[in-house]
């Protein structure tokens, strides 16, 4: 997954904040007859037109700058070739398969809220809004394709759809996410010896260092398995992660590092249950708070863990991030 794809998220997010400015109409009036009186669906008509225009141009518009940007920033100093294939499967140990997951099912959950916001009827809005990070990460795997370094991957195209598919799934299903794709990290000590790939501050790494991220399934205990009258909090979720350490290549691991001698490292796969905040089921009366709230939520909310690695240790934290 690349440094930028993260950064394509953070920037959608203002796609709320754009639509929760200028929606004025959220759901539309209708009389006993399933008619909408004409005045009122006239003016209603073209507010939600309008403000599908503004999401539509401000996503237009991200998506033009952020695939410039993506270009000349990681494509263009690299050699470029004729479209072709390549198998990335084994990667860091799936890690950025998992990544990609995520940042479409995130995507997909930001497009889909500002594409409601407007006024847009339910099931455009989860086609349309759902359906942007797997165009926009479409795109990216176009750009691996012409590129002489990488190559079209079709386990990133079927980790996009993954993403995408859950968010869209769910929300046809049951109208909202009982189990959303999140994200943590924590600095390790593996980017020390490749920073080239691991990054070479804290800010790249939390994008680029594998052994440090975890992408989690978080699922809303009381949705999933409690019936509604239920006095259990409805914040409060179960999440399942999954993550990779001792990686300091992306097949293997990088026995030296410009002529200086890289430790050997063993490379295992974590899986980890812990328990997490869903910031979209906080209650919040205020607009801003509310959407901020939703914008955050892709951020797994630091919790006691308990994690089993491939290796056969099992390891638990008061504080997992």
């Amino acid at each position: 997954m690349k440094q930028i794809i993260l950064s394509i998220l953070l920037i959608l997010s203002i796609l709320l904040a754009s639509a929760s400015e200028h929606a004025e109409i959220l759901i539309k009036t209708k009389t006993e007859k399933g008619n909408y009186k004409s005045h009122e669906t006239n003016t209603l008509y073209e507010k939600t037109k309008r403000n599908v225009a503004i999401v539509g141009g401000v996503t237009g518009g991200l998506y033009v700058a952020s695939m410039t940007g993506l270009y000349f920033a990681w494509y263009a100093d690299y050699p470029q070739s004729d479209f072709h294939f390549f198998n990335d499967n084994r990667e860091w140990l799936q890690m950025d398969k998992m990544g990609h997951a995520a940042a479409a099912y995130n995507i997909g959950m930001v497009g889909y809220e500002a594409f409601r916001a407007t006024g847009l009827d339910e099931k455009r809005s989860i086609w349309i809004g759902g359906s942007l990070g797997f165009a926009f990460l479409t795109t990216v795997e176009i750009f691996d394709g012409f590129s002489d370094g990488w190559g079209f991957s079709w386990g990133d195209m079927t980790a996009n759809a993954i993403g995408a598919g859950l968010f869209i799934g769910q929300q046809f299903l049951w109208h909202e996410q009982r189990i959303a794709l999140k994200y943590s990290f924590h600095t390790t000590k593996y980017a020390q010896y490749r920073p080239d790939l691991l990054g070479k501050n804290f800010i790249e790494q939390t994008i680029k260092d594998y052994n440090g991220i975890t992408i989690w399934a978080s699922c809303n205990f009381k949705s999933l398995f409690l019936k509604e009258e239920s006095k259990f909090p409805a914040w409060l979720n179960v999440a399942v992660g999954y993550g990779a350490d001792g990686m300091t290549g992306s097949f293997e691991n990088s026995t030296e590092y410009h002529g200086k001698p890289v430790p050997s490292f063993e490379r295992n796969r974590r899986f980890l249950l812990s328990l997490d905040i869903d910031l979209t089921r906080i209650p919040a009366h205020n607009k801003f708070w509310k959407y901020t709230l939703k914008v955050l939520s892709f951020i797994k909310i630091p919790m006691p863990a308990l994690e089993y690695i491939t290796s056969g240790e099992w390891t638990g934290y008061w504080l997992y991030f």
